[in-house]
C-alpha cells in the first residue's frame, strides 16, 4: 500500500531529504520519497501505519501535514 501526503513548509532539497530519512526510519515503511517543489511525500508500506504516526513524523521534521491519501 502507498500513501501520498500533502506537506507544507519544505523549501529545499535538504528539507525533503530530512523528511524522507525520518519516514524511512518508521518500521512499517518500505520506502519513502519527498518533493519540496511539489510539496508532497509518498510512502510505500509493508505493514499498517496510522495516519497519526505520519502526522507526528512530518511535524517532527518541522513541517505541516495537510492531508493523507491512500494510493492503490
Amino acid at each position: 500500500m502507498k500513501k501520498m501526503m500533502k506537506v507544507e513548509g519544505m523549501h529545499c532539497a535538504g528539507c525533503s531529504g530530512r523528511l524522507k530519512r525520518l519516514l524511512e526510519a518508521l518500521p512499517a515503511v518500505e520506502s519513502a520519497a519527498a518533493d519540496h517543489a511539489a510539496g508532497t511525500a509518498e510512502v510505500t508500506l509493508r505493514g499498517d501505519l496510522p495516519d497519526d504516526t505520519l502526522k507526528t513524523t512530518v511535524e517532527k521534521a518541522g513541517f505541516t501535514l495537510v492531508r493523507v491519501e491512500s494510493v492503490e
